[in-house]
């Protein structure tokens, strides 16, 4: 008997920035419906607002379920701005954050269950740590 596709995930995105704005990068972790990794991501973003490193983050997150054909995804972030911003709860004025919440809601829109949740960030442990590690290694240069 084969084993079921994985289609289900929960994703921790992260976004962290030195400085407001500052050096900045991004951490991501995918997370099956078995709680088995699929993979991560530690990327250096160079010089960002935290919000924007937030929603890079996210964005390379929808991108990565893109590429691995997942179709019910939770993303998990400690920005409460940005889950708010992408569940409609609050207005995005910022030119830049409104063009990458676009972004999101794009490559979002090509799977079949997103959903956008809050989290603290004690359950976020793991994307932030990557994100803390692409700039450390940055740092390290």
């Amino acid at each position: 008997m084969a084993a079921e596709p994985i289609r289900q995930a929960k994703v921790n995105c992260d976004g962290a920035s030195r400085g407001n704005p500052g050096e900045s990068a991004a951490g991501v972790a995918i997370w099956d419906q078995r709680g088995e990794s699929l993979g991560t991501i530690s990327l250096y973003l160079g010089h960002r607002t935290n919000n924007q490193a937030e929603y890079t983050a996210l964005l390379a997150g929808v991108m990565s379920v893109q590429i691995l054909g997942l179709t019910d995804v939770e993303f998990r972030l400690d920005s409460e701005l940005v889950v708010k911003q992408l569940n409609g709860e609050y207005r995005i004025k910022d030119a830049t954050l409104k063009n990458l919440a676009n972004r999101v809601k794009e490559a979002a829109a090509q799977i079949s269950n997103v959903r956008f949740v809050h989290v603290p960030r004690s359950k976020n442990k793991d994307a932030d740590a990557l994100a803390n590690d692409a700039l450390d290694a940055r740092s390290n240069r």
